[in-house]
């Protein structure tokens, strides 16, 4: 910025007394657009910048120096309307300090009303009348004097920027509207009311109004020096304790202590008031950071307490995501994830829609039961995605400890939280949905069980004050959505069990696979790859190929897989610069994969008797089990091979001596079986296998082995017999049969009692397949040999 430049001829000089003319005299002057309110005999400075009233003041200062200042309504706004009331005023001085800057001094003359603007260029020029003030003198004026006098008097005394010299001129002032003029100058009130005053000519009401406006401004002087003085006091002692806190530090300091102690203290401090908590959980948090402040850094409690405290500042206590459920959004997810499972999202929707209508409701704790790979995992993550709540998955397979469901003890070095309080710090609200997975694998030892310390996390009853052992402070889980998952239901305790809706989630035929992997498995795998559905296709007979030489299970993890494996083997050409597309058929799948993993046997391993064909349920799915029999000179003992369990050995010892005694009807001399030992193997030794149902199977294979007569190798079995011949239904149906349709299977037989379990197998199976459904052996066994009856077995030729 220049230097000062006092403005001289024709820049004017300071107007004096004698040259400052009435105001009357005017009919015509420039206007001055101002953000304050001037009033007549006050003083005012001001910056000017913009060109056009760096002109005004100018022509001003080489005419008259008369101008009339007239307050703006909206000083903020960008287009400024004038208020009507306004004051003439004589330009005391002019300073420039910069080319385009002058700051003015000018004193108010009078009253004026601006009746109408005769030019806007180069500047405002107005058509101005000049107002009187009008009083009637009486002993009311007199008291409203003598009252303001003593109030602005009391209100200079709260307000010590402004200069003592004004006490005196105010009681000096005689004439009623100066002085009126002279208070509402230097009140601290709004624009509005300023130019209220300003516009009152009858200076009665002028003096009630200021008045009015002195009596509240000292209520709020006086206030606001009352609050100044609460807050000097708790400044006083905010010191006092400051200065003993720097003592006590220079004094730890001597000691050898750290000097961050006190700021993390603090900063604790400062995150628990931030925090939200539940009263029970401050009250425990603020005594346990009291002990903190009190204990040596170097301490071993130190470590406890501080972990403590951030455990408690880091859990979602009040912190949840709002429920957004869309009925029909859900339906989309779940078909969008999910291929067919028809049942099982229809029950997922009717659980959402109860959640729907009754939000606080305690619904059931959802238990997903299947084989490995058929989307249990990824229907919770559906779910989650529907109700727009986050999902966080553990894994609880393995886990033998009480401890990683409770958590430990905060007296055992390295102790932590449990893992649903884990899981809960991780994604920082207390409503997610939880995610259980391989709920049937955990174990028990000898410290405690895990399965029994879930009771209390899955009982909508008692999970509202879930404690766990670390933290010691009762934890809502009510708000948690649970779901588990399981691959069988055996080894899960009943009472956890109890707790849980189980809902199945069945194997994929082949046809569900086929369609899974061109809808879903091959674009998410083309995709992960960087490829494009240009640049590599698959043929369906290609991945029907896939699903039957290379693939094994009721899931398509294992599909999946191989899929990837093509993909990368073409990710790698293209990237060697190959250029045109790959499209995938029967002959390219060895050359991408190798030699077929799984070959149809079935025809070969029964060309032989003593070889029948059973049906078996397993975790992972239904499977064909081929039982066979031999027979050797001996004593009439019954081996059993193939890691058989304690059912599944009575089982061949029941179907042995049924066979035994009805050895003339089969056509089998009785006096063999004091002379020979038979041999019962079921392959895969190394698999161990029980359960009642290959009784049927075990049956046929030592008919077979007896008889001479080898069994239809088209024909799959599955029942438990007795005794007496008669065929008792078994389980896993929808499992066995679809393995049997994926081995090359045509005929079934099975108990007739397991009839009605062939609703469950889909419906394109069921077609394609012939059951038999059986309540004895003799009806079965005809079957099993292609023979019209018993007796058509007992002639048949060997």
């Amino acid at each position: 910025m220049g230097a000062e430049k006092e403005l001289k001829a024709k820049e004017t000089l300071p107007a004096t007394k004698e040259e400052n003319t009435e105001a009357e005299k005017y009919k015509e002057l420039p206007v001055i657009p101002s953000d304050a309110v001037l009033f007549p005999h006050m003083v005012m400075p001001f910056m000017v910048h913009e060109p056009g009233l760096l002109r005004l003041i100018d022509d001003a200062l080489s005419g008259d120096r008369m101008v009339a200042v007239v307050a703006v309504k909206e000083p903020k706004k960008e287009h400024k309307e004038l208020y009507e009331i306004g004051t003439a005023a004589v330009i005391l001085k002019a300073t420039r300090l910069e080319p385009d800057q002058i700051r003015v001094v000018v004193q108010g003359v009078s009253r004026i009303e601006l009746e109408d603007i005769v030019s806007d260029k180069p500047y405002l020029k107005g058509k101005v009348k000049v107002l009187d003030d009008y009083l009637t003198h009486d002993v009311e004026v007199e008291a409203l004097l003598a009252s303001i006098r003593q109030l602005f008097t009391k209100a200079l005394e709260f307000l010590p920027q402004l200069p003592p010299e004004l006490k005196t001129l105010a009681l000096s002032i005689e004439e009623p509207g100066a002085l009126a003029d002279l208070v509402a100058s230097h009140l601290n009130v709004s624009h509005q009311e300023k130019q209220e005053v300003l516009e009152t000519l009858d200076v009665k009401e002028r003096l009630k109004k200021i008045h009015q406006l002195l009596v509240k401004q000292i209520e709020i002087l006086e206030l606001g020096q009352k609050i100044q003085d609460e807050v000097r006091g708790r400044m006083e002692k905010a010191q006092r304790e400051y200065y003993l806190r720097e003592q006590l530090k220079v004094i730890r300091k001597e000691l050898g202590e750290a000097e961050g102690i006190e700021a993390e203290v603090e900063e604790l401090k400062e995150k628990l008031a931030k925090k939200k908590l539940p009263d029970y959980v401050r009250q425990e948090a603020e005594k346990e950071l009291k002990r903190l402040a009190r204990i040596h850094p170097t301490s071993a409690e130190y470590t406890v307490i501080r972990n403590y405290l951030d455990w408690i500042l880091e859990l979602p206590w009040e912190e949840s995501t709002e429920d957004h459920i869309d009925l029909k959004l859900a339906k989309k997810i779940l078909d969008e994830d999910h291929y067919d499972l028809e049942k099982v999202k229809k029950r997922i929707l009717e659980y959402l829609a109860v959640r729907k209508l009754k939000p606080d409701a305690k619904g059931p704790i959802l238990c997903f039961v299947g084989p490995p790979g058929v989307g249990k995992t990824s229907l919770g993550r559906s779910i989650a995605k529907a109700l727009g709540r986050k999902f966080w998955r553990i894994s609880l397979g393995g886990v033998r400890d009480e401890a990683e469901i409770r958590g430990h003890r905060r007296t055992y070095v390295g102790a932590m939280p449990g893992r649903i309080i884990q899981a809960l710090r991780r994604v920082g609200v207390n409503n997610p949905v939880l995610m259980l997975d391989e709920i049937d694998k955990i174990g028990a030892d000898f410290r405690g069980d895990p399965a029994a310390a879930l009771l209390e996390v899955l009982d909508p009853e008692q999970n509202k004050n879930f404690s766990d052992h670390y933290l010691e402070i009762p934890f809502d889980l009510s708000r948690v959505i649970f779901i588990a998952t399981a691959n069988v239901l055996d080894t899960i305790p009943a009472p956890l069990l109890d707790r849980m809706e189980v809902i199945e989630i069945p194997g994929y035929t082949e046809e569900d696979k086929l369609k899974i992997a061109k809808y879903y498995l091959v674009p998410r795998q083309l995709e992960a790859h960087g490829l494009t559905k240009e640049q590599l296709k698959f043929t369906d007979r290609a991945l029907l190929q896939i699903i039957r030489h290379y693939t094994r299970e009721a899931g398509v993890r294992n599909l999946e897989r191989e899929i990837g494996a093509i993909c990368r083997a073409v990710a790698r050409e293209f990237a060697e610069g190959r250029k045109e597309p790959v499209k995938v058929r029967v002959k390219d799948v060895e050359k991408y994969l190798g030699p077929p993993k799984y070959l149809p046997e079935v025809a070969e391993r029964v060309k032989v008797p003593g070889v029948a064909i059973g049906l078996a349920w397993t975790p992972v799915g239904g499977e064909i089990l081929f039982i066979e029999a031999t027979k050797m000179k001996g004593t009439g003992r019954l081996i059993l091979t193939g890691k058989l369990g304690e059912v599944m050995r009575e089982s061949a010892e029941a179907a042995l001596s049924y066979v035994r005694s009805r050895a003339k009807d089969f056509g089998i001399d009785e006096e063999i079986f004091p002379k020979i030992d038979i041999h019962v193997h079921v392959p895969s030794g190394a698999v161990p296998k029980d359960g009642p149902s290959a009784g049927i199977t075990i049956l046929a294979a030592l008919v077979s082995l007896l008889t001479g007569r080898t069994v239809r190798h088209d024909v799959a079995m599955t029942g438990e017999i007795t005794l007496r011949g008669a065929v008792l239904p078994v389980g896993g149906i929808k499992e066995k049969v679809l393995a049997a349709k994926s081995a090359g299977i045509k005929e079934i037989i099975l108990p007739k009692l397991n009839e009605k379990d062939l609703v469950e197998v889909p419906k394109e199976v069921r077609e394609k397949l012939v059951f038999h459904p059986v309540s004895r052996v003799e009806e079965a066994l005809p079957i099993v040999f292609g023979v019209k009856s018993l007796k058509d077995l007992k002639g048949a030729k060997k």
